[in-house]
């Protein structure tokens, strides 16, 4: 059957291409039953699958630029096949692939926001031979095995799963996104609205580019709303509308101890230990409750009681959270998890010093790192909370700079610190009842027969307010992909019945008119 839907493509595109080439005036568009979606995703999803797996075998690492030229090229060319208009918005490091579809008439515009590029991979810790070579799986006796992708007489199972990387983070939204146009077009429902989209292609890197392109290419970029593609949905796997997302900055921290490693007998009790002075400087950041200890880190950020209500109506299960997760009791900076994602969070997500395990000799360590990160709420800034950091390092008696110590700063200070700092991007939120989040909770309302589960906003962070700040618009996140799709991680898989799910659902979202 697939070999049969890969050589079937070419037609298929031409035949997209013809459907689509004439955009609707925009009165004329027309709206789809829920049937009627249901009925076109059951037809397009051969097709959409044997596209996607197209896609999967792309390497899409931001970090090998030849690579995400081919990428860039493949979506142009399927963008352009649906009667877009596509070039590069071009600025320092990958260009952003950027796709116009304007209807005669039209008084509004949606801009698409979705990711292209992905994480590296290591293949020596995949369970298969290729991650850039889609693999299905079913699970047999608790573990996940490959089998043979289905001829035209046999239906998917829903809980298989497709393995490969960027399958769900974020191929799998783009596949689904091109099938809901393709059955739009094909139903004369195209939307009434101007589409624009950008496909990002460094957002792994933290889309370092995009702020100045955002900035750049402002009054080619307008529009109303903007609607994400992208991210997992609620841990019940339930379909979710998020209105927000964490910002992120990075901070990492060096102490000194003697210029080279040296003998812990010679030395110990002599040569001052970097990991030790590390190691007071952390603990001295949060309390044994997880609470931050930096004065004013939390400044800015109040709870009400009608907010926490609605955050409480989160369909949260935080004791098998907690056992899932194999700890007993939660950081106490929130009452429960979706309070605790409404501050700023101080993170350390790495530790180096010397050797450990086998490795591990008896010396006095040169240095010490801590890599660190700060998670950001639209109330906090990233400046203000890494100044705050350094000073509180500089309080507990650090010499702080921003470099290596020259041989008379260690000659003069004992308690040195290199810290390094990096804004990344800010968080953004948006209000459930602004465009952009009444035609997501529309749309898909509209899909299941009930509202969505509505997050105030993601723990997690995306490169969303440079858009949402220059632009000036409301943002949802619609998310289409199953939640425990070791995204990031080796074996990201999507989930067959999430990935359909995901057509319908984008389906009528593009569907709502504006």
């Amino acid at each position: 059957m697939l070999k049969h839907l890969v050589r079937s493509r070419l037609t298929s595109a031409l035949l997209v291409s013809c459907t689509a080439l004439t955009i609707p005036l925009a009165q004329a568009s027309k709206s789809l039953s829920v049937p009627q979606i249901q009925q076109q995703v059951e037809l397009k999803t051969p097709e959409a699958i044997a596209r996607y797996r197209e896609l999967l075998s792309l390497p899409n690492d931001a970090n090998y630029p030849n690579d995400i030229e081919k990428l860039s090229t493949w979506l142009t060319e399927e963008f352009s096949r649906r009667a877009f208009k596509v070039h590069k918005l071009k600025m320092s490091g990958s260009p952003i692939v950027y796709a116009e579809r304007l209807v005669p008439g039209a008084s509004k515009t949606v801009l698409v926001y979705l990711q292209a590029d992905g994480q590296p991979v290591d293949n020596s810790a995949w369970d298969q031979q290729d991650p850039y070579t889609a693999e299905l799986k079913q699970l047999v006796n608790g573990q996940w095995e490959t089998r043979p992708w289905p001829d035209s007489a046999e239906k998917l199972d829903p809980n298989w799963r497709i393995f490969a990387r960027s399958a769900a983070d974020s191929k799998g939204p783009i596949a689904q996104f091109i099938t809901a146009l393709d059955i739009l077009d094909s139903q004369q429902a195209s939307p009434n609205y101007n589409l624009k989209i950008i496909m990002d292609t460094e957002e792994e890197q933290g889309s370092p580019n995009l702020p100045a392109a955002i900035k750049a290419y402002k009054d080619k970029l307008s529009a109303d709303l903007l609607l994400i593609f992208d991210g997992p949905p609620h841990q019940t796997n339930k379909p979710t509308i998020t209105m927000g997302a964490r910002g992120i900055a990075t901070v990492q921290l060096t102490t000194y101890g003697p210029r080279k490693p040296q003998h812990s007998g010679h030395y110990g009790n002599y040569a001052p230990n970097p990991a030790f002075h590390l190691a007071k400087i952390l603990g001295s950041m949060k309390s044994q409750q997880g609470k931050v200890l930096i004065p004013g880190f939390y400044d800015g950020i109040t709870l009400s009681d009608e907010l926490k209500a609605q955050l409480a109506t989160v369909p949260d299960d935080e004791q098998q959270i907690m056992k899932k997760l194999g700890f007993s009791q939660a950081d106490a900076v929130g009452a429960s998890l979706q309070e605790s994602i409404q501050y700023p969070s101080l993170n350390i997500r790495g530790l180096s010093s010397a050797w450990v395990g086998k490795q591990a000799r008896t010396i006095v360590p040169a240095t010490a790192t801590a890599a660190m990160d700060i998670r950001l709420v639209k109330e906090s800034d990233a400046g203000r909370l890494i100044q705050l950091v350094r000073q509180h390092i500089e309080q507990q008696g650090y010499y702080v700079i921003d470099r290596e110590p020259t041989d008379a700063e260690r000659a003069q200070h004992p308690y040195i610190v290199t810290m390094a700092s990096r804004e990344i991007y800010g968080a953004f939120r948006s209000e459930p009842d602004s465009a952009a989040g009444q035609m997501a909770i529309k749309g898909v309302t509209k899909l299941l027969g009930k509202s969505p589960i509505v997050l105030r906003s993601g723990g997690g962070s995306i490169p969303i307010a440079p858009i949402v700040d220059t632009l000036d618009i409301p943002a949802a996140i619609v998310a289409s992909v199953n939640s425990d799709n070791n995204q990031h991680s080796p074996n990201e898989n999507l989930r067959v019945g999430h990935f359909i799910e995901g057509i319908a659902i984008i389906t009528s979202v593009l569907n709502e008119k504006l």
